[in-house]
């Protein structure tokens, strides 16, 4: 029994790994108009390694046997249908490029796995997919990604999630949307597409928008990974790139402390800094340094560099506050929305007073867009408590309360709210 759970996690460990690898090079073969059925034909092998690995043990190379058995499943399909009678020869060819050693790199070169799914990335963030869809369609062929967990990931039903998926491969093949890297005007067009989807899915994971819990690391490590495998291409090899990888590791190495061990929010100053990932940190270091090649610069550099701030200070007061008003000021040439300056009303508190905070949020243009904003309410909250302002502080940590989605965030807020109660009361 627990060799047969052993089995299984280490087949989902593949599926989320491996299963993007095939259904790219799959899909170069069959047509981008037969992605379900290369789909289907990896989710063939992943199911024959849990049913063959329990009795037979489980192979040395499991990740080339589990691409082996997806090619030879694909070689069958096509001796068997007369559509795909064409493709007989590449399938064949693959096969006889096996080497006895059984590695994945004899059955499809590295290069052509890599090309293949940046092909898959461009198709996912074509411009005749909705943007919502993008992300799903991502997370579900290169990611390894099930309907179901894709549906928890966005909090919607299984129902609507197929649909969206459905509706997406839809407009694939109407637009006959071509399997390919793009170039030249379209390619950047298509590249900024591609990291605004990979930020959503970054952000949906760092900062869930609703449920019990706060931060679903999965969709974080994905982000970083497809972003990655991005920078890792030659057409994806750019500065921006770069720079979001650089933001999206700086954040993530700080997610081990962004909870208590029973879940509840800690604000920057209450983390344990020891629990940062150093390593990960070192890495955003390094992409921060190679995004600075050239004279571009994006919103991906500037909310780098303020997360560079916050990733290398050693405590809570030796952050460079300064600096990072700086760079939010430059953010705002790029991105003015209420949001950005909410954030930067942060900062100006933190170098100038909270009085100036306040001053900062009163200047904010088009302020009714946060009206609804819980995060609104709570920077309030924290500037008057500063300002021993309690019956006020409760007041805003009371309406942020009320707006809050996730568990935590509304245990955080409430325990705020109950320390300006008492403050008023002593």
């Amino acid at each position: 029994m627990q060799e047969s759970a052993g089995v299984s996690q280490l087949v989902e460990h593949l599926f989320r790994h491996e299963a993007g690898k095939m259904v790219a090079t799959l899909t170069r073969i069959f047509g981008i108009e037969h992605l379900n059925l290369a789909e289907d034909v990896v989710q063939e092998a992943l199911s024959r390694a849990l049913q063959t690995w329990p009795y037979r043990g489980i192979p040395e190379n499991p990740s080339a046997w589990i691409m082996r058995a997806s090619r030879n499943l694909a070689l069958d399909l096509i001796r068997r249908e007369k559509r795909f009678r064409a493709k007989e020869a590449e399938i064949a060819h693959l096969i006889e490029s096996d080497g006895a050693s059984g590695s994945e790199t004899a059955i499809f070169a590295a290069h052509e796995i890599a090309d293949d799914r940046l092909r898959m990335m461009f198709v996912c963030c074509h411009p005749v997919i909705a943007p919502e869809a993008q992300v799903a369609l991502a997370l579900k062929t290169l990611c390894g990604f099930s309907v179901t967990e894709i549906s928890r990931a966005f909090l919607t039903s299984e129902a609507a999630t197929a649909k969206r998926l459905t509706r997406a491969k839809q407009r694939i093949q109407e637009a006959q949307v071509p399997f390919e890297i793009p170039t030249g005007d379209e390619l950047t067009q298509r590249l900024d597409s591609f990291l605004q989807s990979l930020y959503l899915l970054f952000n949906e994971g760092y900062k869930a928008s609703s449920g019990d819990k706060l931060v679903r690391e999965e969709l974080c490590h994905e982000a970083i990974r497809l972003a990655e495998l991005l920078a890792q291409h030659r057409v994806g090899n750019q500065p921006k790139t770069h720079a979001l990888l650089a933001l999206m590791l700086f954040n993530t190495a700080r997610l081990p402390a962004r909870e208590d061990d029973a879940g509840n929010l800690l604000r920057l100053e209450e983390q344990d800094r020891t629990r940062w990932d150093e390593a990960m940190i070192a890495r955003g270091m390094s992409h921060l340094r190679e995004s600075a090649v050239g004279d571009a610069i994006s919103e991906y550099h500037l909310q780098a560099g303020i997360a560079a701030c916050h990733a290398t200070a050693v405590d809570y007061q030796s952050t460079d506050w300064a600096r990072i008003l700086s760079l939010y000021d430059r953010l705002m040439e790029f991105d003015d929305s209420p949001v950005i300056a909410l954030n930067r009303a942060v900062a100006v508190a933190n170098v100038h007073g909270p009085e100036a905070g306040l001053k900062a949020v009163a200047a904010i243009r088009d302020s009714r867009k946060l009206n609804s904003y819980y995060l609104l309410y709570a920077v309030l909250g924290e500037f008057e408590a500063r300002l021993n302002h309690s019956e006020l502080a409760a007041a805003h940590f009371r309406r942020s309360f009320e707006l809050a989605d996730t568990k935590s965030e509304r245990a955080f807020l409430l325990k705020r709210m109950q320390a300006c109660d008492a403050a008023r009361a002593s």
